[in-house]
């Protein structure tokens, strides 16, 4: 059965107190739901740069190890040179060999130098993991009591929302699909949630801009839907009596 205007935009209005009463709910939580998901950001990007630190560092103490085994090798050649030296049978030998000796001592200096400059840089990633840890635990203690007061506030209105969701969700049945899209997207972009709106002392209830006499007799007949030419929401009906149209002016 095909539905009047006055049917249509009486079913608009009661959808539209439905999801006002949601939004005074939703409003109560004030800003806790965006302040706890920041603080869940935060807590995901500490922990991404703990974990990156931690990879750093594994880099560094590998290298560090590579280093020792460096190090390592080259000691166990000058040993060997040294003893080779013990029965070399000429000067150009033991010249020969002294240089290899040399060049292992450099190969271990510059393993110490390697070994020393990683080691002062896990220490500082260290450091950085601990501030880091700090500032992630102050957030977790933030984000707990911050989601115990939104629970607390959630769940006192829980079967209230419920009951409203539900109602709003057998209302939306009763009004044809082009219209509910056309008020879901006004909605959406309204800043106060509203959609449909009544014309209150002359004016658009959503913008507050005047309506003119004539379009508000032609809000309260309720033959076609109309919309504020200023806003775009729909207007309901017009509270009271109508302002009357100026003489000689037609519909």
């Amino acid at each position: 059965m095909e539905l009047t205007i006055a049917q249509k935009l009486e079913a608009l209005l009661k959808l539209q107190s439905l999801d006002s009463q949601l939004d005074e709910l939703i409003k109560i939580r004030g800003g806790l739901p965006e302040e706890v998901r920041d603080l869940e950001d935060d807590i995901a990007g500490f922990e991404t740069r703990i974990g990156k630190f931690n990879a750093e560092i594994k880099t560094l103490e590998e290298e560090i190890e590579r280093n020792r085994m460096v190090k390592k090798d080259a000691e166990k050649l000058i040993t060997k040179y040294k003893d080779q030296q013990m029965n070399v049978r000429n000067n150009r030998e033991y010249d020969a060999i002294s240089k290899e000796i040399e060049l292992q001592s450099l190969e271990i200096e510059l393993a110490e130098k390697r070994i020393n400059e990683a080691s002062f840089r896990i220490r500082g990633k260290e450091e950085e993991i601990k501030n880091t840890q700090n500032a992630l635990n102050e957030r977790k203690e933030d984000l707990k009591a911050k989601k115990q007061e939104l629970d607390q506030i959630t769940s006192e209105s829980q079967e209230e929302e419920k009951a409203l969701k539900d109602q709003r969700e057998e209302q939306s049945t009763q009004i044809e699909p082009r219209l509910l899209n056309s008020y879901n997207k006004i909605r959406g972009n309204a800043l106060n949630g509203l959609a449909v709106v009544m014309v209150k002392r002359g004016a658009c209830g959503g913008c507050f801009n005047v309506v003119p006499p004539q379009r508000q007799a032609d809000i309260k007949d309720k033959k076609k839907i109309i919309v504020c030419e200023h806003c775009g929401r729909i207007f309901a009906d017009v509270e009271g009596v109508p302002e009357p149209a100026p003489v000689g002016r037609g519909r």
